[in-house]
């Protein structure tokens, strides 16, 4: 019985009912067959009103305006001419140009939907005109684009520390150094293929001049992750008040230092971010209803009890644990994965002794990755549409990108420093017992 509700919500999507209503459905009707229809018309109610009255939820709509500003405001441009400055001299450099520049976007938005149509737009065309295939250009970009979601700011870690209680500014902490790890991968990755199979170059080598004239008008918009980071980590504000000011300081550059953005543009930027909004804190409030009835029906605790009779060590447990999140991220976005699972995964990990911040980047990255891959894919589908490219073919060129994606999931698994010590030093999370986790020695040694 405990289960009842899990079951009837995946037997629910199975029959393609939308997320945001099977997430409804499945713990009303369970309820109701537990001989408990009032507490489905009162619960969940009110659960569904107080999964919206958030303050931290504020930071979704306001990231995705400031989002969909950089985006209509052609920033994208700024960056690639900066990336290119730098690297577009070296072979397979348009290739490369394509990874730095979603290192750079991800700092702005925060979304790799938002990332794979800005850049593939400009750049899977730009690719092809430059000698590379349709399908590896489309390949790249989509590949590129999960780093979006992965370094700060991140709206899939607010939705998750939201559920879950855990720290935005630590988790956005964690995300940096991940983030990173996979785009020099993609890049390491991108400079093999383009030995073996002689990508060609970009552009001629940029004189010191030209980069810094590069940087100049890219400065601006630049400048926005470091003011976000710079003011979360220090404590100068939170991050939903961050998302504000990512929004305004967005807004104003676009309008009046860039000018690439008039006032007539903005209603349709607010139509956007209001129907993105919408669809992500319609299915938040739907998502604490569901860990509300799960709750009570003690799924977790159930779960905790499967858990350790499959395994007891904490680290064959992740392992498990990602396989399943990778097959997840094939059929399930990340909002609705995190939304999901978190509530049910989360104190399971917990009980095992793994820490509540490790255990929630590598879940926000591992669901990120599966916005890449098929079938379901979202940022695939994105790709293919603007190449014309099968999403097939997409998948197949992406083989050797994903295995570095899993690598770095891998990595951030087994060594908790990666991810952790960072958000450590800032105080975001405590410090490992050196005495029963040898895994965490770097962070020891921090500690001493």
């Amino acid at each position: 019985m405990a289960l009842l509700p899990f079951w009837i919500f995946m037997g629910l999507l199975l029959m393609g009912m939308p997320v945001v209503f099977a997430l409804l459905l499945g713990p009303g009707m369970s309820l109701w067959l537990d001989g408990r229809p009032d507490a489905f018309f009162g619960m969940m109610q009110q659960r569904l009103f107080n999964g919206l009255r958030s303050f931290p939820l504020m930071a979704v709509p306001f990231f995705i305006l400031a989002g969909e500003l950089m985006n209509r405001g052609n920033i994208t441009v700024q960056l690639v001419e900066f990336s290119k400055s730098l690297i577009g001299h070296v072979r397979g450099g348009l290739a490369q140009v394509n990874i730095l520049t979603s290192i750079l976007f991800a700092g702005l938005s925060g979304s790799a939907v938002a990332d794979t149509s800005a850049l593939g737009s400009m750049l899977i065309p730009a690719m092809e005109k430059n000698g590379y295939t349709r399908r590896f250009a489309a390949a790249i970009t989509a590949a590129s684009s999960v780093i979006g979601p992965i370094i700060p700011p991140s709206g899939i870690m607010i939705l998750y520390a939201f559920i879950m209680n855990v720290s935005v500014a630590g988790l956005f902490a964690a995300g940096i150094v991940p983030g990173l790890l996979v785009g020099l991968g993609l890049m390491m990755m991108t400079s093999y293929l383009a030995k073996r199979y002689d990508f060609p170059v970009a552009a001629r080598k940029a004189t010191w001049r030209e980069r810094g004239t590069a940087l100049k008008v890219a400065f601006w918009p630049l400048l926005t992750p470091v003011i976000l980071l710079g003011g979360i980590l220090t404590g100068i504000f939170t991050p939903t008040e961050a998302a504000a000011v990512a929004a305004g300081y967005a807004m104003v550059i676009t309008l009046f230092v860039t000018r690439t953005l008039t006032f007539a543009d903005l209603p349709e930027v607010f139509y956007k971010t209001a129907l993105a909004s919408g669809t992500i804190l319609l299915l938040v409030a739907a998502a604490v209803s569901f860990s509300s009835v799960i709750s009570l029906f003690q799924t977790p605790q159930v779960l905790i009890g499967a858990v350790l009779f499959l395994a007891d060590n904490p680290y064959m447990l992740l392992l498990l644990v990602n396989i399943m999140l990778f097959i997840v991220g094939m059929f399930l976005d990340a909002g609705p994965a995190i939304l999901i699972l978190g509530p049910i995964l989360g104190p399971a990990m917990v009980s095992m002794g793994i820490d509540p911040m490790h255990f929630a980047i590598v879940m926000c990255v591992n669901v990120t990755v599966g916005l890449a891959t098929p079938p379901m894919g979202l940022v695939l589908f994105v790709a293919a549409s603007i190449s014309g490219e099968k999403v097939e073919r997409i998948a197949w060129a992406m083989l050797p990108f994903l295995a570095v994606q899993a690598a770095v999931i891998f990595l951030i698994t087994f060594v908790p420093e990666v991810s952790l010590t960072l958000p450590r030093l800032l105080g975001f999370a405590s410090w490992p017992d050196c005495t029963t986790d040898p895994l965490n020695f770097l962070s020891c040694v921090f500690a001493n």
